[in-house]
């Protein structure tokens, strides 16, 4: 064997060695796309934050931990449908260049309704009278009394996270930030649930420490806060279409 063949034959042999590299690699950027979003997602001002703050200023930082928690396995519920589910749907030809564009108008249109809120008591975002009466419908019905149930049902009665998750879902996985496949799918989905619940724990903890009782106008720049940081991402998101589209349809002269 001459030494050409002999480099040849190990440049082979670490090809395997490299392609496992790149998964792995794929992988964990997935779990990390989760975490960031999952976290920054969380923040904004909505019925389970205002919950924790509340309840953990007045009952201590355990009770608030445990909502969070029971806010955290109800997002990872939906987190995991719309990974595993429904987005793949959304993968095919037109349906995919459909929502790339319907991802970009979401966003916008959530950021500019965080950044204009006027009040925490009024939601950002209506999604008509049979949308708002769902949470008081399930609480009437379940009667959840533990704090972990209280955060569980507070998030299974908003839909909005179910269809936000798809359209982030969709989003990440034609952005190829999330591998299509399980292993790529369930790390996101379980940095998803970490950075959730790092949110929750630390909205708790301050809660029970006497930071909770946050006043309406620091709680209105965390909803403006959550509003600049969704506009950024459409932003991003509609310079990468118009990318796209020119390097697919390049300008003639």
């Amino acid at each position: 064997m001459t030494v050409l063949d002999f480099m040849r034959t190990q440049m082979f042999a670490l090809i395997p060695v490299v392609d496992e590299f790149k998964f792995r690699h794929a992988v964990l950027f997935g779990g990390l796309v989760g975490l960031v979003s999952g976290f920054l997602l969380s923040i904004p001002v909505g019925p389970v934050n205002l919950t924790i703050m509340n309840e953990g200023a007045r009952r201590g930082f355990k009770w608030a931990l445990l909502i969070g928690l029971g806010a955290t396995a109800m997002e990872l519920i939906y987190c995991f449908i719309a990974f595993t589910g429904l987005s793949s749907f959304f993968q095919r030809g037109y349906v995919k260049a459909a929502m790339e564009l319907v991802s970009f108008v979401f966003l916008l249109f959530l950021g500019i309704k965080f950044l204009l809120v006027k009040s925490v008591h009024a939601p950002p975002v209506e999604l008509g009278p049979a949308a708002e009466k769902i949470p008081e419908s399930l609480e009437e019905r379940l009667h959840p009394h533990s704090a972990f149930t209280i955060g569980f049902v507070r998030v299974m009665g908003n839909i909005g996270v179910l269809v936000f998750w798809v359209i982030c879902a969709s989003n990440f996985i034609s952005r190829e930030w999330v591998q299509p496949d399980w292993p790529g799918k369930l790390t996101c989905v379980g940095g998803v649930a970490l950075g959730t619940f790092l949110w929750f724990f630390a909205l708790s903890f301050a809660a029970s420490r006497g930071y909770g009782r946050f006043s309406e106008k620091t709680l209105l720049r965390m909803e403006h806060f959550s509003g600049v940081c969704l506009l950024i991402m459409a932003f991003i998101h509609g310079g990468t279409i118009i990318y796209e589209m020119v390097q697919q349809y390049p300008l003639r002269h």
